[in-house]
């Protein structure tokens, strides 16, 4: 396998990010993404870490997977905890460690700057990725996910 190189995001990715997360939404959820919504909104993020912060796996120059992390505080722990979001690997580099790698680099980072945990939200039907997330050491919070929207839902 190619060497797997992990590095944050730049703007200059923000075109392969914005396609890598119009190909995850329908690829998990049958949902087409506007482009005129998502493009802005990557570049929101890739323009303010405030927003979050994206990490992508480069293979011989290629973006071949991302991952994005927020924050959020808890008072009941008195801490951060990060949720993992927007993660996609290119079908071709599937089941070659790179989600792995991404998942490794931000625990990492996570343990240096001493975050209590993190989260991410996965489809009920996506057994696939509830069998990654397993092996990584993630387990179910046993939570289910409420939402209310303010304006047009996808």
């Amino acid at each position: 396998m190619t060497a797997i190189v992990i590095r944050a995001a730049t703007l200059a990715d923000w075109p392969v990010i914005a396609d890598y997360n119009c190909q995850l939404a329908w690829e998990s959820e049958a949902k087409r993404l506007d482009p005129a919504k998502i493009e802005p909104g990557v570049q929101a993020v890739l323009n303010d870490p405030t927003k979050g912060r994206y990490f992508v796996a480069v293979a011989d120059g290629r973006v071949v997977g991302q991952m994005m992390h927020t924050w959020e505080w808890s008072d009941w722990r008195n801490g951060q905890i990060w949720w993992l979001q927007s993660v996609y690997v290119a079908p071709e580099f599937r089941q070659q460690g790179v989600f792995r790698r991404l998942f490794e680099h931000l625990v990492a980072l996570a343990a240096e700057e001493r975050v209590l945990g993190v989260r991410l939200y996965v489809e009920d039907h996506n057994d696939r990725a509830h069998r990654t997330y397993q092996q990584l050491g993630l387990t179910n919070a046993g939570y289910r996910v409420m939402e209310r929207w303010f304006g047009p839902a996808l």
